[in-house]
Order: C-alpha cells, then structure tokens, then sequence
C-alpha cells in the first residue's frame, strides 16, 4: 500500500512518521519524573513559562489555519482553538503558577529560551509561508502528541498533585474530542493532496514533532541562552 492508497488515512501515514519520536517523548526523565513524581518543581516551572509563551504563538499559527481555511466549518474550528489557546495560557498557567508561589505576571518577564523560540518561528513560517495543508502539519503534533502522551500517563497518573493536575487534563475526553475533529479535518484534506504537497506537510509534521521532544528536554535542563 502507498501513502496515496485511499484505504490509507493521512493520520496514519503521519504517526508512521514520527513513532520513534513518540516512544522517545514517552522516556524522557521529565516525562518519567511527571507519572513518578522525581521531576524537579524548577523543571516544571520552566516548562509552564515557557509554554506560555508558546501558546502565544500557536495561538497565531491557529489563527493562520483559520485564515487559510477551505470551509466555514474549518475557519470556525481553528478560530474557536485559536481563542482556546489563549484561555488555557491565561487560566490554567495562572493557577498553576500560583501553586508553584509565582503568577503569569512574573512568568511573561522571563525570557523566551531558544528551543520555544525556534519552535514558535518555525511554526509560524510554515504556516503564513505555506498552503493550508502546510499549515495544518505543523500545527498538528501539539495538539496530538499532547492527547497521546495524556492517554499514555493517565493510565498513571502521578503522586504529585499537581503534575496530576496536567495529566488529567490532557489526558481527558474533552481534550481527545478536540483533536479527533483536527484528525477528521486532516483525513479529508489529505484525501485530494498530491505527492508533492503530501511530502511537504509530512516533513513540517515530523519537524514540529521533534521540537515537541526538545521543548520537554528544554525544560528538564532549564534551557537557558548560552550567550
């Protein structure tokens, strides 16, 4: 079977794609330290800045998929993620960071580390400087890498109540719910993509994926600028 064989999913061809960066998300000390407890509170810190400062971003880049849409049902869709991004950097980070003595306020005077802002920028030139296909791709292994490792660590959870907290979260129904409408919506623009254009989105889904590891390796190593 080729990857244009209509009884082939985009979805599928996609994960193929990037497995081994998955099972390597999966073993990664601050994944581990999550569902054991053992990561350190300033990784985790780390990560809730920095991840603030990403959704910012990818709040943008969503907001370009909306944009670049084919349909109303798409521009609907990416519109109302876009917006969510944002409330979840502003609701969830907030209560999060007030649990580690520290709030959004202090969080936006840090500065962004190098792996969000490579990851942020390549996302965006993807997506403003490409098709909407182009767009999707790289927007993609956040929202489903994020629902698998939930999936993967609920089945843990963690002693720590509050790394607890954010598996739960990605790890719910809701969130699973969010994703699968971005997989349908793959699916069906995959579905009259060429070889070419196919090819494209694959490496902008496969890069994005790789910059989910080092965003979480950033973290555990309090990434800062070397210079």
């Amino acid at each position: 079977m080729t990857a244009t064989d209509s009884a082939v999913r985009t979805r599928d061809v996609l994960w193929s794609d990037v497995e081994d960066i998955y099972a390597a998300i999966l073993a990664h000390p601050f994944i581990a330290g999550l569902t054991d407890g053992t990561l350190p509170r300033e990784s985790f810190r780390h990560y809730i800045v920095q991840d603030a400062h990403y959704l910012r971003g990818y709040a943008k880049a969503l907001a370009v998929c909306a944009a670049k849409a084919p349909d109303e049902d798409a521009t609907v869709m990416f519109a109302a993620h876009s917006a969510g991004a944002i409330a979840a950097e502003r609701d969830l980070h907030a209560a999060l960071m007030g649990e580690m003595g520290s709030s959004p306020e202090q969080a936006m005077q840090e500065p962004i580390a190098p792996t969000t802002q490579a990851y942020v920028s390549y996302m965006l030139a993807s997506a403003l400087g490409g098709s909407f296909a182009d767009a999707v791709g790289a927007v993609l292994p956040c929202y489903w890498i994020y629902a698998r490792v939930g999936e993967e660590l609920l089945t843990r959870s963690s002693p720590d109540p509050l790394y607890a907290r954010w598996i739960a979260m990605y790890g719910s129904d809701d969130f699973q719910a969010v994703v699968d409408s971005v997989l349908a919506l793959t699916d069906r623009i995959g579905a009259g993509m060429s070889e070419g254009e196919r090819t494209v989105m694959r490496r902008h889904f496969r890069t994005t994926s790789r910059y989910e590891w080092m965003f979480w390796d950033a973290a555990y190593r309090l990434e800062t600028w070397p210079v």
